[in-house]
């Protein structure tokens, strides 16, 4: 039988459970719903610009009730005069032009809201909205039924917007200009034609090219004589320092040529190079910037929890009015966003955002709850020990040691060579100079420039901004987003990777299942699969997805007891499903400690149990033997190591595995191995991982969505890739030649030039034509090249 998709999400409709409407197929009633609400509206044009573009809606009733305390909602609201209100939400699920199409239509669905724009880049949407017709509440709950639920964290509360550094893109508008219009009037000056009304109004013509270089050249390169300065002053030669003095002896001599009637001077050529030059750098910071890596606890956090009055009543108050001695009531899958004394008589918490280990942690009655748990199952109730700035997981992710230190030493490949280059062009030019001087001063001045023009290192300049750039461009496309482009330079020094093992190179949305005991038949795997479908707990979850689709049947009585397992009867047969112990008595034995499972005990037959092991990433096997050849390869992990025999089975002979570590010691081990001279990457995933991502010299956090968590790192990889992890790291080798290449074909023009400039055979205009040509020829060169090598295969 052929799988059916559904019309609306694309999922797999599973056996059984299709809903037909309107000659369609969808997989739930939520599906179905959306697309009613999509064709009642006429907007089923939504499914015209992609196939299957939506998500299944999820039930989020009372999730957003905080919205209705004017307080919270006044610091959510980016604009509020009168009626009229203005939000920016973020929304996840944006991924095509149906998102884009559907939000920016919203008018058409909900009255009051009068306009929506949608930033693809950062998944926002900007609502304008009457609040007298609609309130933000509804406007989220509207979002939410049609497949788009908002994200509104602690982050959005209070948050001031931030300030936008625009400099750049003016510099660059400003150069642009003054290029175009420069390179417009010079245009007769290269033909030295001999007409009346061109000679005529050639001083007029000179003086405005001299008006419109002087931006150019005070304003859009002040960069690069600011850096010079710095340079100078730390004793440290940049490459920015021939960069300033060639810009400033160009204009200099232009500005001398125009005075004397010599020519009109090199301002064009002035032009074009700060304009490339600042063009490498924009292209540079653009690609980059499609992440947030330096986030804290706010982006994490909710922006507001429901408090237990006094009274016995209960309401919704902002995070930050939190008090020690409050009284908060916790639901099902909400984040515990402070330190506090469990009041309910038990609790499952699932510590994986803090720790990375899913299983949930049982507590009772009086044990102490930490911020950064997620509440599984059913409501709880807790006593505030301390207010949000004051709980553990903000002191361990403020904590000084778990933040990303920048290495001060490091030097990059740019500013190694123009620690050679920047003394040699000056010798060369200040030497020119003098030998000519006591022959001809006219030659002598024109050879010094024609030097420090020719030789400008504008390539040597734009070689690394340009292909580190255009690499950052392929590897953000390929999923894998780096902080930085020193972080590629960083990645080809690397010859030891470190990897967490829960949540890195394991999976946490499958599990290999595995069953031991006596056989069961259908019947009684109906049973199971039934009994299973009331909880809650993430290992019945995983249980049933892993059995076969089976019948609906009626269970009579369910009792779900936290931390033993799950009481049921159907047809007056009792079904116990959990802990050993729980279901026949069973105490575990050292060995069975160390293994996850369910027992099933149906009537009075104890049938056998349910085993739960780890799945590693796909790939992982392939991955690791390619990544032994060239890396020593070591795996850390706050789990026990009853997953030894199985790691050391498909990881490489040898692999170093370190088990029972905590955050603490993870750090430890980095902070060793870098004492022994190696250059490590450590590759984790939670927070509990931070303190060895922030002491790594290169730190990787791999993400099953890479917009809702990543501690403080150099680069996030979406899990998806990480079996080309072997790649990106050739990739990155690939980038350095690449510069190399590029530095050897730049300063082949230098030395060509330079013969020619220092014999007095190269007048400073031909020397500023050579330049810009030099500059497009190696910015072609690495693109070409830093394409042509992405798309090699480098296993």
């Amino acid at each position: 039988m052929r799988e059916q998709s559904c019309f609306h999400c694309g999922l797999t409709i599973e056996q059984n459970e299709e809903i037909d409407f309107d000659d369609k197929k969808f997989c739930c009633t939520g599906c179905k719903t959306v697309y009613e609400i999509f064709s009642i509206n006429d907007l089923t044009s939504y499914y015209d610009f992609e196939k299957s573009p939506g998500a299944t809606p999820q039930d989020i009733r009372g999730k957003y009730d905080f919205l209705e305390n004017e307080t919270i909602l006044a610091k959510v609201l980016e604009f509020q005069e009168g009626n009229t209100s203005i939000v920016s939400l973020n929304i996840p699920h944006i991924h095509c032009s149906s998102c884009i199409w559907i939000l920016e239509n919203l008018n058409r669905l909900q009255p009051g809201i009068s306009t929506s724009q949608v930033n693809f880049h950062e998944k926002k949407v900007r609502i304008t909205f009457n609040s007298d017709v609609v309130c933000l509440k509804e406007i989220v709950y509207l979002l939410s039924s049609i497949g788009y639920e908002p994200y509104i964290s602690l982050e959005n509360y209070g948050s001031a917007k931030a300030k936008v550094d625009r400099s750049l893109t003016y510099k660059l508008g400003v150069a642009f200009f003054c290029f175009g219009n420069i390179m417009l009037l010079s245009f007769p000056e290269y033909f030295e034609m001999k007409e009346f009304w061109l000679d005529s109004y050639k001083p007029f013509f000179r003086l405005l090219i001299f008006l419109l270089a002087l931006p150019t050249f005070l304003y859009s390169a002040s960069g690069y004589y600011v850096s010079a300065y710095h340079s100078i002053r730390t004793r440290m030669l940049n490459i920015d320092i021939p960069i300033a003095l060639g810009i400033v002896v160009m204009f200099i001599r232009s500005t001398y040529d125009m005075l004397m009637d010599h020519g009109p001077g090199f301002f064009d050529s002035l032009a074009s190079l700060i304009f490339f030059m600042l063009l490498g750098k924009m292209f540079q910071i653009k690609t980059y910037s499609f992440l947030s890596f330096e986030r804290d606890f706010k982006s994490y956090f909710p922006i507001a929890v429901t408090k237990i009055n006094k009274d016995a009543s209960e309401e919704n108050v902002a995070i930050y009015d939190v008090l020690k001695g409050d009284r908060l009531l916790i639901r099902n899958q909400e984040l515990i966003p402070v330190d506090g004394i469990l009041i309910s008589e038990s609790a499952e918490i699932d510590y994986s955002f803090v720790t990375g280990e899913a299983v949930p942690i049982t507590k009772k009655s009086g044990d102490k709850v930490f911020a950064g748990g997620k509440q599984i199952g059913k409501v709880i109730e807790m006593e505030v020990l301390h207010s949000v700035s004051q709980s553990y997981l903000t002191q361990l992710w403020s904590n000084e040691i778990f933040q990303k230190k920048v290495d001060q030493k490091h030097k990059t490949i740019t500013d190694a060579i123009s620690r050679y280059f920047t003394p040699i062009l000056l010798l060369i030019a200040f030497a020119g100079f003098g030998y000519w001087i006591f022959i001809d001063a006219n030659t002598a001045f024109n050879v010094f420039t024609a030097v420090l023009i020719v030789a400008c290192p504008c390539a040597l300049a734009l070689t690394a901004p340009f292909t580190f750039g255009n690499i950052l461009r392929i590897l953000g496309k390929k999923k894998f987003y780096l902080k930085n482009a020193v972080v590629i330079e960083q990645l080809a020094k690397v010859d030891t990777i470190v990897f967490d093992k829960t949540g890195t190179i394991t999976t946490n949305k499958k599990s290999n299942i595995m069953y031991e005991g006596n056989a069961i038949s259908n019947s009684d795997i109906i049973l199971i699969k039934n009994v299973l479908r009331g909880s809650n707990h993430p290992l019945s979850r995983m249980l049933y997805d892993f059995l076969p689709e089976t019948k609906r049947i009626n269970i009579e009585e369910f009792q779900e007891i936290t931390g033993k397992g799950i009481l049921a009867t159907v047809d007056g047969k009792e079904i116990k499903i959990g802990s050993g112990q729980f279901v026949n008595d069973i105490v575990a034995d050292g060995l069975e400690i160390e293994k996850t499972a369910l027992h099933i005990k149906i009537g009075e037959i104890y049938f056998g149990k349910f085993t739960f092991q780890n799945q590693y990433r796909e790939g992982l096997e392939k991955l690791f033997a390619n990544l032994s050849k060239d890396y020593k390869i070591k795996v850390l992990s706050g789990d026990n190591d009853g997953e030894r025999s199985n790691l050391e089975a498909i990881l490489p002979k040898g692999t170093e595995l370190v088990f029972n570590q905590k955050p603490e010691q993870k750090l430890e081990y980095i902070k060793k191995l870098q004492e022994k001279g190696q250059n490590v990457m450590m590759v984790g995933d939670g927070l509990n991982d931070a303190g060895a991502l922030a002491q790594s010299n290169v730190g990787i956090s791999i993400s099953e969505n890479v917009n809702v968590f990543s501690p403080a790192c150099d680069a996030i990889l979406d899990a998806t890739e990480f079996s080309r992890f072997n790649y990106f790291l050739k990739l990155s080798h690939k980038a350095i030649l690449i510069i190399k290449m590029s530095f050897g074909l730049s300063l082949l023009y230098n030395v060509v030039g330079l013969v020619f400039a220092v014999t007095g055979n190269l007048l400073p205009l031909v020397a500023a034509i050579i330049m810009p040509l030099s500059t497009i020829t190696i910015v072609s060169f690495v693109t070409f090249m830093s394409n042509y090598f992405s798309n090699r295969n480098l296993e």
